[in-house]
């Protein structure tokens, strides 16, 4: 990515907000430069009404390289951002958002992963199987220190890859990560469908895979 990726990440933000997954302030974005550093969302800043103000470019290290203002800093859960582009070479856009649905599923496994319908949708995350009946995604606990979700992420990743580029965080939200921030909105918009579908599913007494197999 040799551009400016803050627009890109602006409309994103927008579109995410207006569909009630970034609600307020909640949520950040970035977006990885050719030179390993990344461009992420400012903390505190309402997602349906960001400017190229609204962001900070940082060292994969989290040294600040660009900043708008002393005041600006970035978002409280960079440091997972930082464990997703040092774990994954060919990550180049994160994004995280808090919707109700991906909360909701991050209770309905009580593991360390979600078992996943084997939807047709599922091929949006790269899972090209037919009727595929063990595609989990990884779901960690919620922590106040968010570096703390930031290592048990580095943790579990380094000893086995997750089988998709997403992950849950219970009572908190889900993060995508993809080689373009255009694929990043794909993979959050199909996990988001996922998980409307679960929720529903639920409500009308559809079985999930977990529960076919007991």
């Amino acid at each position: 990515m040799n551009t400016d990726p803050r627009p890109t990440l602006i409309a994103a933000a927008s579109h995410f907000y207006h569909l009630g997954w970034m609600v307020g302030t909640a949520g950040n974005l970035s977006a990885r430069m050719p030179d390993g550093s990344f461009w992420i969302t400012a903390s505190g800043r309402n997602k349906g009404h960001l400017s190229t103000d609204d962001f900070l470019r940082l060292a994969i290290d989290g040294k600040v390289l660009e900043q708008p203002s002393l005041e600006t800093r970035p978002s409280a859960e960079t440091s997972i951002h930082q464990a997703i582009y040092s774990l994954f070479p060919d990550a180049q856009a994160c994004y995280h958002v808090h919707s109700i649905e991906a909360n909701l599923v991050s209770h309905f496994s009580e593991g360390d992963a979600l078992l996943l319908p084997p939807l047709e949708m599922l091929k949006g995350l790269g899972v090209w199987e037919e009727n595929p009946t063990k595609v989990a995604m990884p779901v960690f606990a919620n922590h106040l220190e968010v570096p703390r979700i930031a290592s048990e992420i580095c943790d579990r990743f380094r000893t086995a890859s997750p089988p998709i580029n997403a992950l849950l965080i219970r009572n908190h939200g889900v993060t995508v990560w993809a080689s373009s921030p255009e694929g990043a909105t794909n993979y959050l918009e199909v996990a988001e469908y996922i998980f409307r579908y679960i929720v529903a599913a639920r409500k009308v007494g559809i079985e999930s895979p977990l529960e076919q197999t007991q």
